[in-house]
């Protein structure tokens, strides 16, 4: 789904306020990996706060380092971090800086008491105010970094003119023989809104026009133009990151084709893996990507292009079966039908998958006793299977092999235990018998019957 409930403990589809599901990219490797939140701006706006408290609010939890470029609205906790895991933590913001703790309403708003090192929330919905649990090492970097005023003012409540009137006294002050709003007052921002809507009604005036206004372009050069516009295609990208988890399957699923077949026609495909896992995950099709891969990247030489795109295919394989059930899915079609050639090379083929790890035992010998028509009319998927039979039974012949092995390893380790031990005891014995019967001949005794143990020993060993 394209988002989510705020409140994870409501269960409603119709639950009126939501919020996009995190997002999150890896990016480096070894001490210097990374994971970037993409979508962390437009979260914490349906969250009403600033965007970089639930980024702190991660670090604090995961014991990580975290950044915050503003300007390019990268927000970054050190360390490999999956979304799962950060959407987890992300609930435990919510209900704790987020939701009233009267009526479980998300519409508050945070009031930072600097002087007094206090944060107060307010709910919109019920009037509720309340100190927040200042336990959490996050509600330091609250006090330090307070949520702007004008973007976290809370709704005039209702009341009298008079009321009113003590507001606007107490938020105003005299500066230099003027009038000024007061900063420091939520209650100032309030009346700054109201006037501003008040304002929107009314057309604004239009100076007259002179000449120099028409110039307004003549003083850019190319590179701020292009930096113009790589700023909106930003802007543009951000948008169709929540925009395509509202589409169908059958069209993230062209996305991601077509995503994939730029790559490849520009030769940028390699070291690109890490790249195409992360857009299959944000489109949530990482399972049936393999069905795409196998279509764009195997021909008629497909024995080569396995080990050329092993890395690639163990990042959506290694460990998902159900990835390789697509991913043989996608052989069906590529031998089945357009490449019908490579019909006597199944076996090489599946072997080939086999040697470099895309596909598990389990699933192939699974995958042979099923014939379906999903992917192929019903006639070829048994001439597939056909091919592949011999291939298969020495999977299976090589299975039984293995554990016949270990039985037999088992019985011959018991008949060395019971020589080696009866050869030590005939060895104590005749040894005391030859200190206490015939000390003379004990030593020699002695010295032949160890050879002879040892001897044994290694013939068995």
């Amino acid at each position: 789904m394209a988002s989510i409930n705020v409140n994870s403990d409501v269960s409603d589809q119709f639950y009126r306020y939501k919020m996009p599901r995190i997002i999150a990219k890896v990016e480096g490797k070894g001490n210097g990996i990374k994971t970037v939140i993409v979508n962390m701006q437009d979260v914490a706006k349906a969250l009403s706060r600033p965007p970089m408290y639930p980024t702190k609010y991660f670090g604090c939890e995961l014991g990580a380092q975290t950044q915050f470029d503003l300007k390019n609205d990268r927000y970054i906790v050190n360390g490999n971090h999956d979304a799962a895991k950060l959407q987890n933590l992300l609930d435990g913001f919510i209900k704790r800086f987020v939701l009233c703790p009267e009526c479980s309403n998300p519409e508050t708003n945070l009031v930072v008491n600097a002087k007094a090192e206090m944060i107060k929330q307010r709910c919109i919905a019920c009037g509720h105010t309340g100190n927040v649990d200042m336990r959490h090492k996050l509600t330091t970097f609250i006090l330090k970094n307070p949520p702007d005023v004008d973007h976290m003012t809370p709704t005039p409540t209702k009341g009298g003119k008079k009321e009113k009137k003590d507001k606007d006294k107490k938020s105003k002050k005299l500066v230099n023989g003027k009038v000024e709003n007061g900063r420091g007052s939520p209650e100032s921002g309030i009346e700054k809104k109201m006037d501003q809507r008040a304002n929107m009604d009314a057309p604004p005036l239009t100076p007259e026009k002179s000449d120099e206004d028409d110039d307004w372009g003549v003083g850019l050069t190319e590179d701020d133009m292009k930096q113009r516009m790589d700023e909106l295609s930003g802007a543009a990208k951000s948008m169709a990151l929540s925009d395509d988890l509202d589409k169908t399957e059958n069209q993230r699923m062209d996305i991601f084709y077509n995503f994939v077949k730029t790559k490849r026609d520009s030769g940028s495909l390699a070291g690109a893996d890490k790249d195409i896992l992360t857009e299959a995950e944000r489109l949530e099709i990482k399972d049936k990507c393999t069905l795409v891969l196998v279509e764009l990247l195997f021909d008629e030489k497909c024995l080569q292009q396995i080990k050329q795109h092993r890395v690639l295919f163990l990042r959506f394989c290694h460990g998902h079966q159900k990835a390789q059930k697509y991913l043989l899915g996608g052989f069906e079609q590529l031998v089945g039908k357009v490449h019908k050639t490579l019909m006597p090379k199944i076996p090489h083929i599946l072997k080939e998958l086999y040697d470099n790890d895309i596909l598990d035992e389990e699933v192939i010998i699974e995958w042979g006793k099923k014939v379906s028509k999903r992917y192929v009319p019903k006639d070829i998927a048994q001439e597939i299977r056909e091919k592949a039979t011999l291939f298969i039974k020495w999977l299976e012949t090589a299975e039984e092999d293995e554990s016949s092995e270990e039985e037999e390893e088992e019985v011959e380790v018991l008949p060395l235990i019971l020589t080696s031990t009866l050869y030590f005891i005939f060895y104590i014995l005749g040894h005391i018998y030859g200190m206490v019967c015939h000390p003379s001949i004990s030593t020699s005794l002695s010295i032949l019957l160890n050879q002879n143990f040892l001897e044994e020993c290694s013939e068995n060993l």
